[in-house]
């Protein structure tokens, strides 16, 4: 197949890439945008077992649907970051993930069957995978190229925190307004946070990448593929805390169970920002190697936790552990492509985590049904430790 050739990007545009930390524009729009991903995360769960009436399986389907959607339009969101910019995609993404909310909204109409909502929900959740393809991708390369690649593990710390601080904070939001004012409450706010979103990216410095030549989406995912299925491994963890936690609580009899995002949050964005320079300076493969281990630690922890504030601190631990992971394995991917398909690498990486998302659901669904939801997180612990195994090879071979 021929390599794709893009026009250089005059020097003049390349400019403005070279800052201290990443545009705060692109940052500020990344949180934003990303509320409409933890808005509903506990919400739909409940709606679906509780309100809809349909069992576990289905609640992982409905979850991890929107990933499918995702990992299929990965590549064309990396070319259209080549091509057109960070700018462009995520401003798109963002128009898309409106619609998704809007979708939700449909499916919480008064009347209407439990099959029809179910299948509205399922189509609003890939309506959001499609937005978040483009969206997520778009503002991560946008960061990237608003710093340099010589700062990306920086940059991806700082849009991971932009992310699972929307998450912490979009959860228990997304909560509350579906326990006092019911799901269209919950769902209106999935609609404005992408708009808030759109606006800010519209008013923000679009920064470009090089030009030069271009690998296709198929030789990149074969280049990248080690650090991919370890970023997979690793977000096998994190689906069973988003999918499944308030269902865990509320088997349980526990309270707070909108309180597993916020923990786990917190812990995420305290290491990345007292350690996000780490990647960059240590190299990736040490440093998720560390972290798949803590991360496997957490995942223990919830299912052994005999108390709601045990299993909350696992989530904190978990957190802990999946914080440098992204930023560290994609540091690596971003050395085996050419300048000019960073955006794709960027798309192709994280593919692996939307891949793990889609899978874990439902498989994560079936555990619960056979096992328990306790089992969820004891399949979380061994991803991850499998997940040290793949990256344990690297970090020999360098030592």
């Amino acid at each position: 197949m021929r390599t794709l050739v893009s026009k250089p990007v005059p020097e003049a545009a390349l400019a403005p890439a070279h800052r201290p930390r990443p545009a705060p524009g692109v940052i500020a729009a990344l949180f934003c945008g990303y509320l409409a991903v933890g808005l509903p995360l506990p919400v739909i769960p409940l709606f679906v077992h509780q309100r809809l009436g349909f069992g576990d399986l289905l609640v992982g389907l409905a979850i991890g649907i929107q990933f499918l959607a995702t990992v299929l339009t990965r590549g064309y969101a990396g070319r259209l970051t080549d091509q057109l910019g960070g700018k462009r995609s995520a401003l798109q993404g963002a128009v898309v993930s409106a619609v998704a909310g809007l979708l939700y909204l449909v499916a919480a109409w008064p009347g209407m069957s439990s099959s029809a909502s179910l299948i509205i929900i399922i189509a609003g959740r890939l309506a959001a995978g499609l937005g978040e393809s483009q969206f997520v991708t778009g503002c991560v390369s946008w960061s990237i190229a608003s710093v340099g690649p010589q700062r990306a593990g920086m940059s991806m710390s700082w849009t991971g925190i932009a992310m699972f601080a929307a998450l912490s904070i979009g959860a228990p939001i997304g909560m509350a307004l579906y326990l006092h004012y019911g799901l269209a409450a919950a769902m209106m706010a999935c609609i404005l946070a992408p708009v808030l979103a759109a606006l800010i990216v519209l008013g923000s410095t679009s920064y470009l990448s090089a030009g030069g030549d271009r690998l296709p989406f198929h030789l990149v995912l074969g280049r990248i593929w080690r650090e991919g299925l370890g970023l997979m491994l690793q977000g096998v963890g994190l689906s069973g805390l988003t999918a499944f936690a308030s269902l865990y609580f509320a088997a349980r009899h526990w309270d707070n169970a909108g309180l597993v995002m916020t923990a786990f949050g917190i812990g995420f964005i305290l290491v990345r920002l007292a350690l996000g320079h780490l990647p960059d300076q240590l190299g990736g493969y040490r440093v998720a190697l560390c972290s798949l281990l803590i991360e496997a630690v957490g995942q223990l922890l919830l299912w052994a936790a005999p108390t709601a504030w045990l299993a909350l601190a696992g989530a904190l631990v978990t957190g802990l552990g999946c914080a440098l992971i992204f930023p560290a394995l994609g540091v690596e991917a971003l050395k085996r492509v050419p300048p000019a398909n960073r955006g794709s690498a960027m798309a192709a990486f994280v593919a692996f985590l939307d891949i793990a998302y889609g899978i874990a659901g439902p498989v994560a669904g079936v555990i619960a049904t056979h096992l328990g939801y306790a089992a969820v997180y004891l399949f979380g612990t061994a991803c991850a430790l499998a997940g040290g195994v793949l990256i344990a090879g690297p970090v020999r071979s360098r030592s």
